[in-house]
């Protein structure tokens, strides 16, 4: 399973009436499982019969493994799954991650597609890619602010004719038509921002000052344009609104030649203006970005990202391919850190960006914004494209889910049954295993942990017992496995377990803790018992 959103408001959920009237025939005589089991795969407590039917438990139920979109929407996702796995860490949920890629020979325009081809060759995009950051390193400085100016100028007589035609379908005056063709400069640093227009994403943060983004655009030094585009849900006003104050502020005078909104945004709108623009803006508030791939789209074309440190660009952010925003932090809906971030974009477009756009040296090439483009597309484009997402899915989960899926299949489901059978019986004793003891004795940098459980109807070859500590300064969590020793006196069910660690921490760091064991079992996802010592 690869879960898509950040946000848990987004999962589909459904009253036990409306799964009763659709899915109880189809439970009982096509599953063949009763309706009360079918729902309780979709519950967080799956013996409360009044909560609703959720498909993003019932995903994590039936899958083999889940991942998120990007290292920080894998974070988010072990957060917002954490109640399914009750007592285990956040960093134990078993939530990893694959961020996204996109392909990029849909994505390249005709001027890069020529680059890429004399200096990596027409088959790039279908091998392992290990080649391609030294051979498009290979590029000159002419080259690639050739191919940059050659898509700018595509864009601005694509921006050009679709304006007219706008104005023509919303009835303006034959003037304001004519006027479209000076809308632009071929010359001018063009920035693009086109998305789907919801608050999250914070698409009005660069409206946050007007007056001061309108001297950005009209500096005669150092001017920029700007062209926004995206829509909002239809049920969504906020979104409506934020579309309504980019049109108000598109329709200044001081302003009108250098930002345009175009409308009825689609894919090929799309391409067009991640193949034109020089930069590319991304202002999502952290962490609500799932990944992000617009921003992907213009690597190929040789175009820079100026983006929060949220989904991809947390990953592929370095000061050598592009500009962040903000400080990689979690915020939450704060209007002052917005306040903050806004005025921190303004100064980089400002200060670094337009410096290093309009800074020319001798041959007067802009050899700082090419420098960047050139690591950009070398490190980045690879990085982050779909071949390399296929691979990542295929040998981390199609080929170990496939020889899986054989391997319980196999003697008409022998192994399967066997692993079902393990959870049900788990599931039925785990409640009567009962820690009794920890002794814990130091000799010099040893510490030596000596914990006794009654085990009560668990089978000890069913669970293995762990010392846990959490990582220090952020680095992994230690989980060192006890050995099992011998069965104390009495009932016949106590266990003695021992472990032995080095004296570099404290035993107070360590906790003692009761898990699920099985060669052939997913843990947590399968079996998410875990007990602890009090």
């Amino acid at each position: 399973m690869s879960t898509t959103t950040p946000v848990e408001a987004g999962f589909d959920r459904f009253t036990p009436e409306l799964t009763y009237t659709f899915l109880r025939t189809y439970a009982q005589e096509e599953l063949r499982v009763s309706f009360d089991d079918l729902l309780a795969l979709g519950r967080r407590d799956r013996h409360d019969r009044s909560e609703p039917f959720t498909m993003a438990y019932l995903a994590i139920r039936g899958s083999g493994a889940v991942n998120g979109v990007s290292r920080v929407h894998g974070l988010v996702s072990r957060r917002i799954f954490q109640p399914l796995f009750v007592r285990w860490p956040e960093r134990e949920v078993p939530v990893a991650h694959v961020t996204n890629g996109v392909h990029m020979p849909t994505w390249d325009s005709a001027q890069a597609d020529g680059l890429w081809e004399t200096f990596c060759g027409k088959a790039r995009w279908q091998r392992t890619l290990e080649d391609i950051e030294t051979n498009v390193r290979g590029a000159s400085d002419a080259d690639l602010w050739r191919m940059r100016r050659d898509e700018r100028r595509s864009l601005v007589e694509f921006v050009r004719e679709r304006l007219a035609r706008q104005l023509a379908e919303h009835g303006a005056s034959a003037e304001e038509i004519s006027n479209a063709a000076a809308t632009f400069d071929p010359d001018a640093l063009t920035i693009g921002f086109a998305r789907r227009f919801a608050t999250y994403k914070r698409p009005n943060l660069l409206l946050h000052d007007p007056e001061r983004l309108a001297r950005l655009l009209a500096d005669p030094h150092r001017p920029m344009q700007l062209v926004i585009a995206g829509k909002a849900h239809p049920n969504d006003p906020l979104g409506q609104d934020l579309i309504a104050q980019w049109i108000h502020f598109v329709a200044r005078p001081d302003v009108r030649a250098r930002v345009v909104f175009l409308s009825d945004y689609d894919m090929q709108m799309a391409e067009r203006l991640v193949q034109g623009v020089d930069l590319w803006i991304n202002t999502p508030r952290r962490p609500w970005e799932a990944c992000g791939t617009s921003g992907m789209k213009v690597l190929v074309n040789g175009g820079l990202n100026l983006s929060v440190l949220d989904g991809w660009w947390a990953e592929a952010y370095a000061p050598e391919v592009g500009w962040a925003l903000g400080d990689g932090r979690d915020r939450g809906d704060d209007p002052v850190s917005d306040a903050i971030e806004a005025d921190a974009l303004y100064a980089l477009l400002e200060g670094d960006v337009a410096s290093a756009f309009y800074t020319r040296n001798d041959n007067g090439l802009p050899a700082a914004w090419i420098a960047r483009m050139r690591e950009s597309m070398a490190r980045l484009t690879p990085a982050f494209s779909s071949n390399r997402t296929m691979r990542e899915y295929t040998t981390r989960y199609y080929v170990p889910a496939a020889t899986a899926y054989r391997e319980r299949a196999a003697d008409n489901g022998r192994r399967g049954t066997e692993v079902l059978s393990w959870v049900g019986a788990l599931e039925r004793a785990w409640g009567t295993a009962t820690f009794r003891s920890m002794d814990v004795h130091t000799e010099g940098d040893r510490h030596t942990f000596q914990v006794r459980l009654n085990l009560g109807d668990l089978n000890p070859d069913d669970v293995r017992v762990e010392l846990y500590a959490e990582g220090e300064d952020g680095g992994a969590a230690v989980g060192m496995e006890m050995t099992r020793t011998e069965a104390g006196a009495g009932s016949g069910r106590d266990v003695l377990y021992v472990a032995v660690i080095a004296g570099s921490r404290s035993p107070a760091d360590f906790t003692p803790r009761l898990v699920p064991f099985h060669a052939d079992a997913a843990v947590p996802l399968e079996a998410p018992f875990i007990q602890w010592y009090r």
